[in-house]
């Protein structure tokens, strides 16, 4: 079965952009003239997603909103003739369906892809962390969904990193390998540079079965109370095959202010609309 659900994690506190994110969710910070959280849902329908389901902290639906239709909005752009402005507002309240799932405290990334269970369903789906923005052709989620398609297990993607870096991620233990296609027998969060048995990183992007959701239901919480994804992966390990793809492009951090600023800058160097405004402060910079 073809995933056509995708489920958006995006319930964090969004700590390390206080205090831009103190009202506001980091996921609506624009990168260029668009929100992060609308550059992932085109990447998630570039691969055949056509629902989308935010996982939201209570009372949030800032993000949400801006992905629905806006009429009265709609109705003042066409009163005053912007039609450009009208076209962009109408393209991100059309990309998909959308629907949102609660998690009602923060208690990990595999609680908040167990809190989208009731709206997945018994069926295979896509699920993307918003905190990169693929740079890649095809983008990187649509990498993954074709490799569920010829695979038909839970699929991973996977960055190569530097030795003294592993530490930052969840490391691959990668048994067979076919090109860019690694079969996984391990997974562990965060190792110690000389322990990490691969220099494979597992970045936020997956293709992952229904199954998930009961080994995240017998995962035990960490010490913070938290439910890792990690942890209900190496469960379903134990049970059958999980792939990952080394994937072509790259990820552009946009999860911290440094990121952000270093993609922003990349973004509008090689985009026209912004190229010489974006080279011109930078030669003022400079001088």
């Amino acid at each position: 079965m073809e995933p056509h659900i995708c489920v958006i994690p995006a319930a964090g506190l969004g700590t390390r952009f206080l205090p831009a994110t103190k009202a506001m969710p980091k996921e609506l910070i624009p990168v260029l003239d668009r929100p992060v959280i609308q550059w992932a849902v085109e990447e998630a329908v570039a691969a055949g997603a056509g629902e989308i389901v935010l996982v939201l902290a209570e009372g949030r639906n800032e993000l949400a909103e801006h992905l629905r239709p806006n009429p009265s909005l709609e109705r003042i752009l066409i009163e005053r003739g912007k039609h450009q402005e009208l076209e962009a507002v109408r393209r991100a309240g059309s990309l998909a369906r959308i629907t949102v799932a609660r998690q009602r405290e923060p208690r990990g990334l595999g609680d908040a892809v167990l809190c989208a269970a009731a709206a997945v369903g018994d069926q295979p789906f896509l699920c993307m962390l918003p905190d990169d923005l693929s740079i890649a052709d095809p983008p990187v989620l649509e990498q993954l969904r074709d490799a569920h398609r010829e695979l038909g297990t839970p699929v991973l993607a996977l960055m190569r990193v530097p030795n003294d870096q592993i530490s930052r991620y969840g490391c691959a233990d990668v048994v067979e390998t076919r090109g860019r296609l690694h079969r996984i027998r391990g997974l562990v969060e965060k190792p110690p540079a000389g322990e990490a048995k691969s220099d494979l990183a597992v970045m936020g992007r997956y293709v992952l079965t229904p199954d998930i959701f009961a080994a995240l239901r017998q995962t035990t919480p960490g010490a913070l109370g938290e439910i890792q994804l990690t942890d209900g992966l190496s469960a379903l390990l134990a049970k059958g095959d999980v792939w990952g793809v080394e994937f072509e492009g790259d990820l552009l951090d946009v999860g911290t202010p440094a990121g952000w600023l270093a993609t922003s800058i990349r973004l509008a160097r090689n985009d026209p609309r912004f190229r010489e405004a974006v080279s011109g402060a930078l030669a003022m910079a400079a001088a």
